[in-house]
């Protein structure tokens, strides 16, 4: 959902995975469980505020989003900064958060993606990213596989 509520826009997402709040923590920082989950892409970072973060692709070639660790609270909360270099017109970072709150055999994932400018061509794209990729980190948890990674957004009924 994106929502506006000051003068910048953000978008939240809210989902409930039958999972542990320390495997989905996992799942989110380890580019073995991203590379598996986010079509290729393998999360690289140390975890400490202050520290890069980087995701990679195409066997590690590529970098396309980039950021610096805010928050750290192991199992519970993660939030980095989100720079996204496509190639085209550069817009100042976002920030990412997610809450995990365990409730009995699943956790409660929240999502805030903030911090956009006006306009964002970002924002665009995380509102049709974001539900795809953690549907597809859901399936992978819950599964053990994750979906078709493709064009969710492109899928008609």
């Amino acid at each position: 959902m994106t929502t506006t509520t000051t003068d910048k826009p953000s978008f939240v997402y809210v989902l409930y995975i039958a999972t542990t709040a320390e495997k989905l923590w996992e799942a989110l920082t380890q580019g073995d469980f991203t590379e598996k989950y986010w079509g290729g892409r393998r999360v690289e970072s140390t975890w400490q505020p202050g520290a890069p973060i980087v995701y990679r692709y195409d066997e590690g070639r590529k970098t396309d989003i980039t950021g610096e660790v805010l928050r750290c609270e192991a199992p519970t909360l993660l939030s980095y900064t989100f720079g996204v270099d496509h190639g085209e017109a550069t817009e100042p970072a976002s920030r990412v958060t997610f809450e995990l709150k365990p409730l009995g055999a699943m956790v409660r994932l929240t999502l805030t993606h903030d911090q956009f400018p006006a306009g964002s061509k970002v924002l665009q794209g995380v509102s049709r990213g974001w539900p795809g990729i953690l549907s597809n980190l859901k399936s992978f948890l819950e599964l053990g596989k994750p979906l078709p990674f493709g064009n969710w957004d492109r899928a008609t009924a």
